[in-house]
């Protein structure tokens, strides 16, 4: 019982080590999430998010403004960098 007891023990501790260097890969890449780029979005124009686009690297957000205006924003997949590009009124 012991010795099938180690085994498990050992099986379970390269079953978990075999997984967090993927895990750690998904984190290394830098960049942000949708849901980070619509909130980073959101607050740089104090505002209501309609829609999400991504594009290879960036997100394009479009922001509802409490004067009523649509602004687009575009944010920075890598570095998070919120930009303004276009206006709508």
């Amino acid at each position: 019982m012991t010795l099938s007891l180690r085994a498990a023990i050992v099986c379970l501790v390269l079953g978990l080590s075999s997984t967090t260097p993927a895990i750690a890969q998904q984190h290394s890449s830098g960049d942000i999430t949708k849901s980070e780029a619509a909130e980073r979005a959101r607050k740089a124009e104090n505002g209501r998010v309609l829609k999400i686009e991504q594009t290879a690297k960036s997100y394009r957000v479009k922001v509802l403004k409490k004067s009523g205006r649509v602004v687009s924003v575009e944010v920075d997949k890598r570095s998070g960098k919120v930009k303004t590009t276009v206006d709508k009124g």
